[in-house]
């Protein structure tokens, strides 16, 4: 248990360091954000058509769920639905393949994603999974957001939730109301609206297993975005409630010890499979380098 506990600490550093050791704050995320440029997206030839209406709304974005983060990191988290023939999105067709091939052995509908530390690309790979899981035939997909400390899957899909997760688990909304609909899509998302101050007691709480339970009954496959398994233990409390997890990590950044702790914690019983992020690779028959 010393490695995990050693990765424990390691991770708490890391959270201190990066958030300079401030509480989190309890507010809305309606802070302005910087506009998303797609116009270079735009142009680019695709596979297959997307809804007009959905590329329009992605265009504009909305101006609001500050994170810092560049239109070329926001970008990335869509790729998949901006350049759905790019090598990118097949590689989430194969993880969802390898899902699908799964589900064949056991009953397969809810699934988490993490990674051992924030930074490694969760998020990029739970929207990615949702949108080309989404493009199957017939199939409903719910994307779920239930990291409350540092949310990004509204603003990398240029959403404005009224109410979410947060209202939901407190009982100040209920889920029809927090649920957005992504036009043309059969993707519906669930995103974070408020920070409450107590995350990790909400999403361990019997609403947050009623609602995963109610969610389960409604569709096909329900994708839930977690905080970093190190450090708090909200990815742990989620994915107890799934079916399995799957585990992100980066490139020559995570290392083997954070990766260990991870699965440990998570129970690496339930493991679905290993994201490598960031990976370079060569330019092949397809032209393409990561």
């Amino acid at each position: 248990m010393a490695k995990v506990y050693d990765a424990l600490r390691r991770a708490e550093e890391e959270r201190k360091r990066r958030s300079g050791d401030k509480a989190l704050p309890v507010a809305p995320l309606d802070a302005p954000a910087e506009p998303i440029d797609l116009a270079p997206a735009a142009t680019t030839p695709i596979a297959a058509p997307k809804p007009a209406a959905l590329l329009d709304h992605l265009r504009r974005g909305f101006r609001h769920g500050a994170t810092g983060d560049t239109t070329s990191e926001v970008n990335k988290r869509r790729i998949s639905l901006l350049q759905p023939d790019s090598h990118v999105a097949e590689q989430f067709r194969a993880l969802r393949g390898r899902i699908d091939a799964i589900r064949t052995e056991s009953p397969l509908r809810t699934i988490a994603i993490s990674s051992p530390l924030a930074g490694e690309g969760k998020t990029t790979a739970s929207i990615n999974l949702a949108v080309v899981t989404a493009m199957s035939l017939g199939r409903r997909v719910l994307l779920v957001d239930s990291d409350m400390r540092k949310p990004k899957v509204h603003s990398a899909l240029s959403l404005r939730p009224e109410v979410g997760i947060g209202e939901v688990l407190l009982g100040e909304a209920s889920f029809e109301e927090a649920i957005i609909k992504l036009d043309g899509m059969n993707l519906d998302v669930l995103a974070v609206r408020g920070r409450p101050s107590n995350p990790s007691e909400l999403l361990g709480s019997p609403r947050m297993r009623d609602l995963v339970a109610d969610v389960t009954s409604g569709y096909d496959r329900v994708i839930f975005d977690t905080p970093a398994a190190l450090g708090v233990p909200d990815a742990k409390a989620v994915a107890e409630l799934t079916d399995g997890f799957v585990l992100v990590v980066r490139a020559d950044v995570t290392v083997q010890q954070d990766v260990e702790a991870a699965l440990d914690l998570l129970d690496r019983r339930r493991l679905l499979g290993l994201v490598l992020n960031g990976a370079h690779v060569s330019v092949g028959r397809y032209g393409y380098t990561n």
